[in-house]
């Protein structure tokens, strides 16, 4: 296998169905006194794609399914999962992962946005969903100019590495309402102020790193974008959307982690990595390695 490597951006020229945990990774497995997290919008299966169009779920879930096998994350925030690959991401990561997080409907199917986590890792302690609404408790619901339901995932979990909690937020913002990413990120910091434990916000948010859901986060909601903050980052600038093109530097970050002061950000990365030309997602997955401080 020949793997070219230049400022973050991996392509690994072989086959998609070659499915190894050897690839190169850009974190990997860590230690117990550290969390590797990741949040990926893996971008949910569309019918009737032509042979070879990059989208094509039954080409990319190979990819998918190859690039977790290298970088083994001990919790994982996706967006746009629908349950058919829920049950394919479960079988892949292995007997120990587990999901919370229900579609995104009023009867509970649809789009997801799970929170996968290992238990070998992760105990679940207590999880809740609510609607980004003005009736969060009422599944399916929608306010704000948003077409389509749209949801916030919470976790709380206490590491086993190192016996600390440690909250988990992962949400899908509107992609076309401005209005409704503003009432959004509103309603996110209030679900992440009121926690006195380490809390990390992730998700695909639609908009920039200069928008006004950014501010409201980094500002009102007392939380630090990983990237930002990160002691190191791991790869280029990338933008987070691609749309299955070669990675572009300086592109739109619409994707983040984001952490408050309970949580140090060792590392960073938008991992940018290509298999014989393809990516596995129109997104690139966002990785950071925190360290949750003690009391």
């Amino acid at each position: 296998m020949a793997t070219v490597i230049a400022h973050g951006y991996r392509e690994d020229m072989t086959t998609p169905s070659d499915i190894s945990a050897a690839d190169p990774a850009l974190i990997g497995p860590i230690g117990p006194d550290r969390l590797h997290v990741m949040c990926w919008n893996i971008r949910r299966p569309f019918p009737h794609l032509a042979k070879r169009h990059p989208d094509r779920w039954e080409d990319r879930r190979w990819l998918l399914i190859r690039l977790l096998a290298s970088e083994q994350p001990s919790v994982i925030g996706m967006q746009e999962v629908v349950p058919d690959q829920l049950h394919i991401l479960r079988a892949a990561l292995g007997p120990s992962w587990q999901w919370v997080g229900y579609g995104r409907n009023a009867d509970h199917g649809g789009e997801h946005c799970p929170i996968f986590y290992d238990t070998d890792r992760l105990r679940l302690d207590s999880w809740k969903q609510v609607a980004l609404s003005a009736t969060p408790d009422i599944p399916g619901s929608r306010s704000w100019g948003n077409m389509i339901p749209r949801v916030a995932v919470t976790a709380r979990f206490t590491d086993l590495g190192t016996g600390l909690p440690i909250v988990i937020i992962n949400t899908h913002f509107d992609h076309l309402s401005r209005k409704s990413r503003y009432a959004s990120a509103r309603m996110l910091s209030e679900l992440a102020v009121v926690e006195t434990d380490a809390v990390v916000v992730m998700g695909d948010m639609n908009t920039t790193a200069r928008s006004m859901p950014y501010r409201y986060l980094t500002r009102e909601g007392g939380l630090r974008d990983s990237w930002v903050v990160a002691r190191s980052r791991l790869t280029e600038a990338w933008g987070t959307y691609s749309g299955y093109r070669p990675p572009k530097h300086g592109g739109i970050r619409i994707d983040w982690i984001l952490v408050n002061d309970a949580v140090e950000v060792e590392s960073a990365g938008i991992n940018a990595v290509r298999f014989a030309g393809a990516a596995a997602s129109d997104h690139e997955p966002i990785q950071a390695v925190l360290h949750v401080k003690k009391e």
